[in-house]
């Protein structure tokens, strides 16, 4: 099995390209560090391609699932993919799948995958706040805390 990626300066690709992509040959894919800006990655065309149709999959067969009734096994298989989801309450759970199909469905639409890992970042932290009792209880009380229900967003202008 290839590694996942690889770990190269940016300046290895701009002075020896063949040597570095060839290196593509042993690893998914090449991160490329830069001191001054956020790092790249560099990978074949297929295996992004193959990336693409899994996560195709993957949001076809989630959202399947939920439209089919499937709901217990998805919460009962959940767990497995997502641990931390074992301190949120059952109704969030609830509101996390419907999200995360939601989201899961727009965002392989646009071919952009971000919006479903900020999901889960999100729903992630949201877990963070419930297995710690002390930041609940600070983030909970009253009036600098919970400030109960958000209203709606109305019709946008």
């Amino acid at each position: 099995m290839t590694a996942a990626y690889e770990d190269v300066p940016f300046s290895e690709l701009l002075h020896h390209p063949a040597a570095t992509t060839r290196r593509l040959d042993a690893v998914r894919a090449l991160r490329l560090r830069r001191r001054d800006a956020g790092d790249l990655a560099l990978m074949r065309v297929e295996q992004m391609e193959r990336d693409a149709t899994v996560v195709d999959f993957s949001s076809r067969l989630l959202t399947g699932l939920v439209r089919t009734d499937n709901i217990p096994a998805l919460r009962q298989a959940l767990p497995e993919a997502l641990p931390w989801i074992t301190f949120l309450p059952a109704g969030d759970v609830d509101t996390l799948i419907a999200e995360l199909v939601d989201t899961a469905r727009g965002a392989v639409a646009l071919d952009n995958l971000a919006p479903i890992a900020l999901l889960l970042a999100q729903w992630k932290h949201s877990a963070e706040i419930y297995a710690d009792p002390a930041l609940f209880d600070i983030l909970t009380r009253e009036p600098e805390g919970d400030l109960g229900a958000v209203p709606a967003p109305g019709p946008a202008e």
